[in-house]
This record gives structure tokens, C-alpha cells and sequence, in this order.
């Protein structure tokens, strides 16, 4: 099979190259290091791209903007594609206000441009976007909550398994980013629905791993574990750091998206993170982190909250357990942080 991934030096891009040349595929990566130019030096990408041509003989690198329309149009036409994993992003919200038009352009139009590109030359190719849980907006913080020691809490029944695909992505507030992304996600539903193209958009909780270059701005527990590591000060920034994540290893991604290329449906949503089991509060993570580090964490604490914050998030996951029932999460949470603990360590040695 022949997949072509955007973002390819990224966390999940990468993760998804790694796990289906280690199965024999061929796999054709799209990046052109943006990350770099989004977050400077520590969001540059290039190590990931030197390890996957490295270790994988069947990937390929191609040096493409997915903002180049006439580029992408070529590129999927002369490459006869069997699927498609787009994980290509501006990913930070912070920043997405300072950068308008770059944001839009890569998260909307890029998106749009490889579904056309799919629509003419393979649109029986499965079209994986990985969206965010960030299209909900600000809507769950007017759950009611409930506060504890160290995290917030869903006081709320309906949601004790966390936030569905049902949930609505009107009438909020998402930021800049997440309002790219819900035309990302909108734009990605559409195109399997009214063209029945086999299609899905992945809504990530905190998608982390050990190969991730985490920057204040984009990466929860890989700067987090960053700063933890080179004794650097992490800025928390309101709701008393107890604000909850769910975080989900790159790798369970991977493996899911492995299952839907199986099997695909079009124009689905699904819900993927850790789920309740795996998630944490900031507060929470610096007690994990320094339990496998042996260094305290240093911090800052600011009441203003980040705009379109959520302040208690984590997946409910039933709906993609019930399509998909083979789909199993094989890292906690302990273990992901220990992984990206240990990775840190070695690159710093």
C-alpha cells in the first residue's frame, strides 16, 4: 500500500510513517519544516526527518507546502495514492492570532487543497484528517465543574465518560486556530458525505509521545517534560493549574488510523485521546514528571487564562470503541510521561 502523510516530521505524522514502513509499506511524507518558522528554533523538525530516511528505506520525503495548490494537485496525480493521513497543522492557538492568514491558508485551504486533489485522482482512498478537540471551542467550560485537590472535574453525569462527538461546535468561543480547524473538519466531513469519499476527522485530546518537539505554545507533556529536564520555569496560565487534559500516545493514534484504513466509513468523526483514564491536570502532571525525572519542577503561576481555554476536557470514547472494537490503548499515561522522561534524558546526555 502506498500512503501519503503530511506533517511527516511531526509527532503523529512521524508515528504514522514509523508504523506502516515498519509493515511494509511505501510511504511518501509531506513537510517542509513549518513548525520551525511557526515556533523558531524549538519547534524545528529536521532531527525527525533525518531519523525516518535513516531507518525507513520505504519513505520518501517531498519538500512541499500543502498551501501550494498546483504543487499538491500534481503531487497526489502522479503518485496513485492508496490513503491518505493528514496531520499537517498550524497547531497552536496562542499563536494563530498573531498569524491570521498563515493559519488559515495552512489549516483550512491546505486541507481543502488535498481533498480536491483526492476527489480527482484516488477518492477511494481512505482520508484520515487529524483534527482537535479544540472545534468544541470554550462550550465545556459551561459544564458544570466540580473542584478538587489537584483537578477539575465533569460534576456533571451526562459527561462522566468526558466530551462526545455530539457535543456542539456552535456559539462559543474557539480562537482563531479552532475556527480554522472546524472548517478544516466541516470541509473534511463534507467532502465524504456529499462525494461518499471514505473520510474521517480524528478530534485529538493532547496527542503526546517521546518524538515530539514541544514548545510552550503546542505540546502539553513533552515541554512540560522539557522544561522539568533542563530546569526551565513552566508558565501556568489560570484555573489554579488543575486544568485537565487527556493525553493519548502517538503510537494509539497510529494503530487506530491503521483500523479505519481497514475498514473506512465516510464523512465520520471520532473522539481520540486518552480518555478519562488517562488524563491529568497540569498540577498532576509535575507530580508524574518529577517521580521519573528525580527534579522538582519549577514554575510560574498567572490568573488570565489562555482565550478559548479549555478548563476540563478529556474524550469520550464509546462511539469509536463501538465502531471499532479491536482499537485498544496500550500506553497510560505513566508510561507515555516515563517514555518522553527517558527520550529527554538521552538527548540531553
Amino acid at each position: 500500500m502506498k500512503i501519503l502523510v503530511t506533517g511527516s516530521s511531526g509527532l503523529i505524522g512521524s508515528e504514522v510513517c514509523c508504523y506502516f514502513g515498519q509493515r511494509g509499506h511505501q510511504i511518501h511524507g509531506i513537510d517542509n519544516n513549518q513548525r520551525a518558522i511557526f515556533f523558531g528554533p524549538q519547534g524545528d523538525t529536521k532531527w525527525r526527518l533525518s531519523e525516518l530516511t535513516k531507518s525507513l528505506p520505504s519513505f520518501t520525503h517531498h519538500e512541499t507546502d500543502i498551501r501550494d495548490r498546483e504543487k499538491v494537485l500534481d503531487l497526489v496525480k502522479g503518485l496513485k495514492i492508496d490513503a491518505i493521513v493528514h496531520t499537517a497543522a498550524q497547531p497552536s492557538h496562542d499563536k494563530a492570532a498573531s498569524i491570521p492568514f498563515e493559519d488559515f491558508d495552512t489549516n483550512a485551504v491546505g486541507t481543502l487543497n488535498l481533498l480536491e486533489a483526492a476527489r480527482r485522482f484516488c477518492p477511494e482512498a481512505p482520508f484520515v484528517h487529524m483534527s482537535t478537540n479544540k472545534v468544541y471551542g470554550d462550550g465545556p467550560n459551561r459544564i458544570e465543574l466540580l473542584e478538587k485537590a489537584t483537578r477539575w472535574e465533569f460534576a456533571d453525569p451526562e459527561y462522566k465518560d468526558g466530551i462526545s462527538e455530539l457535543f456542539s461546535i456552535d456559539q462559543c468561543k474557539h480562537s482563531l486556530f479552532g475556527a480554522s480547524k472546524v472548517a478544516a473538519d466541516i470541509m473534511v466531513q463534507e467532502y465524504g458525505r456529499y462525494f461518499e469519499m471514505p473520510t474521517v476527522c480524528l478530534r485529538g485530546g493532547c496527542l503526546t509521545g517521546p518524538s515530539h518537539s514541544g514548545v510552550e505554545l503546542h505540546g502539553f507533556l513533552s515541554y512540560l517534560v522539557k522544561c522539568n529536564l533542563e530546569g526551565g520555569t513552566y508558565n501556568i496560565f489560570g484555573y489554579k493549574g488543575k486544568q485537565v487534559r487527556d493525553n493519548i500516545h502517538s503510537e494509539d493514534v497510529a494503530s487506530f488510523i491503521d483500523l479505519f484504513i481497514q475498514a473506512p466509513r465516510s464523512g465520520e468523526v471520532y473522539n481520540i485521546g486518552g480518555g478519562k483514564q488517562n488524563s491529568c491536570s497540569i498540577l498532576e502532571a509535575f507530580e508524574i514528571c518529577e517521580k521519573h525525572s528525580g527534579k522538582t519542577q519549577n514554575y510560574t503561576y498567572s490568573d488570565a487564562n489562555r482565550i478559548g481555554d479549555h478548563i476540563c476536557y478529556y474524550s469520550d470514547l464509546n462511539k469509536l470503541y463501538q465502531h471499532y472494537p479491536k482499537f485498544e490503548i496500550k500506553h497510560s499515561l505513566n508510561s507515555t510521561i516515563e517514555q518522553i522522561v527517558e527520550t529527554g534524558k538521552e538527548r540531553n546526555s
